[in-house]
């Protein structure tokens, strides 16, 4: 009898054994090998595994172990501390039986969000290309670069994690997928600070950005319909919380040390009601990650004829220029943030411009000057500060204009004045320093000064760095008024 007993208690032994093994711990969709993690700070690992599973986790750089217990839903999460910048290292995972990660890196992590122009890859999209990126593809080889493509998705319910993907270490072949935009601003990166470099794409082309937030944010918005459970989604990348339900949910919390962002195409057509879902936006998202007001950097949209396209809108406030100034003006709004100038580099017949080594760049200066503390360089573009009137000239002051403005021995041929009668004229230009002079025989009394306030326009003052200088009103005058 005692022998049967036996026998019964290690079959039941057994049995735990082989069920403890068929419950191994699942990652979420971001922990696979070759991933990176944010150098000094304390980094979220979560998964799943069964409801009360004892879950391990064990660094190979301090052999130090954490342990944590799956919830009621199976769900668990720790904060794991990671070093100074370094690797490659493992990662065990274990509620009995290990899961490895291996080829992990310590260095910077970057997310890169937004729409086409940020998801456009260094192949290009057919028919439209990025500029000289088959060399940068040729010679993009570094062990220390790493990608991460967030699969697309577009769902009304709220979903636990991404599809699947994986860390990928920057080659060839991996560079010729991942966003153009993305990389260049990681490439710079990984070259001046001498660390591992891991970037995160969540694009989806043609999304608008109520698409990205949750319907607790979109509540203030009552013109904006949330879709419910038996609603059809009708613009895959365009209806409210459906990329947030798919992609963005399932990225948050992951270790990340800030945020570059080039969106706004799809929401030009709106530009007071793009002006508080922005900032919204930026607030939440922060708010949801929990690591405080971390960097923000965002690529203003470029010049385009945007009546070339269905509904084939034209003027008022369908001229871009508006939704470009909301952007400018943004930057007063959002904490530690800064805008990426493309006013030069817009192409008017396509809504994809193919210079995106200067978007990633440009956005990388306000990065290695703000976040890792380089001098001694142009970062940010001049902006508008003030404008005085003088008789029948305005003088505009700009800020950001250390070394003075130039138009590169140009003559300056989008400034516009405007008098009492809010009718706008062609006006010559002066720049002396920091400060251009603005004036037009029509315009005895100054009111308003505008700056390349086009649809499209080709951007021609700068600073001495060659940062272009943003579109700007100095007006606050209703969309009737151009």
């Amino acid at each position: 009898m005692n022998l049967r007993r036996l026998i019964f208690a290690m079959l039941l032994c057994l049995a735990f054994n082989i069920c403890k093994v068929d419950a191994q711990a699942k990652m979420a969709g971001l922990f696979t090998d070759n991933m990176v993690l944010q150098q000094q700070s304390a980094v979220p690992f979560w998964g799943w595994d069964k409801a009360g599973s004892h879950i391990s986790i064990t660094t190979s750089w301090d052999k130090k172990t954490y342990k944590t217990d799956a919830d009621a839903t199976g769900k668990f999460m720790v904060k794991v501390t990671t070093p100074a910048y370094g690797g490659p290292y493992q990662v065990t995972i274990s509620d009995g039986k290990p899961l490895i990660l291996n080829n992990v890196l310590i260095g910077e992590v970057w997310l890169c969000a937004g729409q086409s122009n940020m998801e456009i890859p260094m192949k290009g999209y057919k028919s439209q290309p990025i500029l000289n990126s088959n060399e940068a593809i040729l010679e993009s080889k570094n062990p220390t670069i790493r990608l991460f493509n967030v699969p697309h998705g577009s769902t009304i319910a709220l979903q636990a994690d991404i599809k699947p993907s994986q860390w990928q270490i920057a080659s060839p072949e991996s560079v010729a997928k991942f966003s153009s935009a993305g990389y260049y601003y990681g490439r710079l990166l990984n070259k001046m600070l001498n660390v591992p470099v891991g970037l995160i794409c969540c694009a989806y082309a043609g999304s608008s950005i109520q698409a990205w937030m949750d319907a607790e944010e979109l509540k203030p918005y009552p013109e904006i319909k949330i879709p419910t459970l038996t609603d059809s989604i009708k613009e895959v990348s365009r209806t409210p919380t459906t990329l947030y339900n798919a992609m963005l949910h399932g990225v948050i919390g992951y270790g990340i040390k800030g945020t570059i962002w080039y969106q706004g195409e799809s929401n030009y057509d709106f530009p007071a009601q793009y002006d508080s879902l922005f900032v919204d936006f930026v607030k939440n998202l922060r708010q949801k990650w929990g690591i405080g007001n971390f960097p923000f950097y965002y690529v203003q949209i470029a010049p385009y004829n945007y009546a070339q396209l269905p509904p084939y809108h034209k003027g008022g406030k369908y001229n871009s220029a508006f939704v470009r100034d909301v952007q400018r003006l943004a930057e007063n709004k959002i904490p530690n943030s800064g805008m990426a100038v493309t006013m030069d580099i817009g192409e008017e017949a396509t809504i994809h411009p193919p210079r995106k080594q200067q978007v990633g760049e440009r956005l990388a200066y306000l990065a290695l000057a703000e976040v890792y503390g380089i001098n001694g360089f142009g970062y940010h573009s001049p902006a508008y500060d003030s404008m005085t009137i003088k008789g029948s000239s305005a003088i505009i002051k700009f800020k950001y204009a250390v070394n003075g403005l130039t138009s590169f021995l140009k003559e300056l041929n989008t400034f516009e004045i405007a008098g009492e009668d809010k009718h706008f004229y062609p006006a010559k230009a002066e720049i002396s320093g920091a400060y251009v002079t603005v004036s037009n025989s029509q315009v005895a009394k100054p009111v308003a000064v505008r700056y390349a306030f086009k649809d499209f326009v080709v951007g021609d003052l700068f600073g001495t760095d060659g940062l272009p200088v943003s579109s700007f009103r100095t007006d606050d005058w209703d969309y009737s008024f151009q």
